[in-house]
């Protein structure tokens, strides 16, 4: 039963080639112009500067 959960977990939650073809489909489909690009580039930065301080206080203090 630990083989078969470890392989479930390797191939679906932590499969670093299926994480990095997530990030690699919204770059190319974007990449063509350079406002949408830029566009792109303001969503990532604000996502991550308001999810980066919750994800540190969600970890410190839980």
């Amino acid at each position: 039963m630990e083989f078969l959960n470890t392989f479930i977990k390797a191939a679906f939650i932590e499969n670093l080639v299926l994480a990095y073809f997530l990030g690699m489909c919204s770059y190319l489909a974007v990449s063509k112009s350079v406002n949408t690009a830029f566009g792109l580039g303001l969503a990532v930065i604000f996502v991550l500067g308001i999810t980066m301080p919750i994800n540190w206080v969600i970890s410190e203090y839980l």
